[in-house]
């Protein structure tokens, strides 16, 4: 998979790109990341990529001139997604759909933005990582880069990792536990340790329901109500 990324401050981006999973996906040529900075293309000395808004207020926009030459000088993967806060939730149903492509492109905001003649007739879309304000695209761009090279065949250690996690079926992961089996008179529940494989699975599933109704019953808004017998429920580590 091939993601581009247009950026005034490419080294925000390298750590993350040459750290874990990232960096084992690169040198497995699994993910080529290509960042691309604007000010390469800007015309004056002081390679200045923005300036202030027309009619006036705080802050400087992103001009269009070294984004429009960045950008159709490198012919990067389409879609080109613009990251900021008017975009559409990136969520991890996006990020499966992005990983069943050949590639992509972002392109990050800085500053009061970009000139919306940037949104409007270079990009494809706009994406936001949530309702908030960051400093730029950058560290968005990250958070989008690894949820999506995670789903991306070969790159985790066990693909099945992908299958059973949290959103990955509409709710929250249920809790994990490993050893020692008891720590601080808190034991990890019996039914983890008692090797029935058909009562782990049904209190893994009742407590994945439990935690998302109960953290984030937002996610189960029209979401069938199952039957939650014989799950296990009530089991909870205790003292």
């Amino acid at each position: 998979m091939r993601i581009d990324v247009f950026t005034i401050f490419p080294d925000y981006l390298r750590g993350g790109l040459d750290a874990s999973l990232l960096e084992k996906a690169r040198t497995a040529g699994l993910l080529d990341v290509r960042l691309h900075d604007p000010r390469d293309f800007a015309t004056d000395p002081h390679r200045s990529v923005d300036d202030t808004p027309f009619g006036g207020g705080a802050g400087m926009v992103l001009r269009p001139e070294p984004l429009f030459d960045a950008v159709e000088a490198v012919d990067p993967p389409r879609p080109l997604f613009l990251l900021g806060p008017a975009g559409r939730r990136f969520d991890q149903a996006r990020a499966r759909a992005l990983a069943d492509t050949a590639g992509f492109s972002l392109l990050c905001g800085r500053y009061e933005g970009v000139d919306e003649r940037v949104a409007e007739h270079l990009c494809d879309d706009e994406l936001s990582v949530g309702d908030y304000v960051l400093a730029g695209g950058e560290a968005a761009a990250l958070v989008v880069i690894e949820a999506v090279a995670r789903l991306v065949p070969g790159v985790l250690g066990n693909d099945a990792s992908c299958e059973h996690e949290s959103f990955a079926g509409g709710l929250l992961e249920e809790p994990q536990y490993t050893r020692p089996a008891e720590y601080r008179g808190w034991a990890v529940p019996a039914v983890l340790r008692s090797g029935d494989h058909a009562r782990i699975a049904a209190w893994r599933a009742a407590e994945a329901l439990r935690r998302t109704r109960e953290r984030r019953p937002d996610l189960l808004a029209g979401r069938p109500r199952p039957s939650e017998e014989a799950a296990g429920e009530g089991e909870r580590p205790g003292p």
